[in-house]
């Protein structure tokens, strides 16, 4: 099992990822050499995951992106 501290360090890394996407693209050609990066999708998904599994092992009562709201009165 991964301690936080290594699930945060791999979200770091794919938000990174994604980053360099955004800024540089998903893949370019210089003469005869080509890069292309991870899916943009995937690591969307990844990143998604890691957020869970993070919010998961904290200690709030609430459950997981759980909000309440108290309309008191009209």
């Amino acid at each position: 099992m991964q301690t936080i501290q290594e699930l945060q360090e791999q979200l770091k890394a794919v938000n990174d990822a994604i980053y360099a996407i955004m800024v540089g693209g998903q893949s370019y050609k210089i003469g005869s050499r080509s890069l292309t990066r991870a899916n943009i999708t995937e690591l969307r998904k990844i990143r998604d995951d890691l957020e869970a599994r993070i919010a998961a092992n904290n200690t709030s009562p609430l459950l997981d992106d759980c909000y309440v709201a108290i309309f008191d009165g009209r």
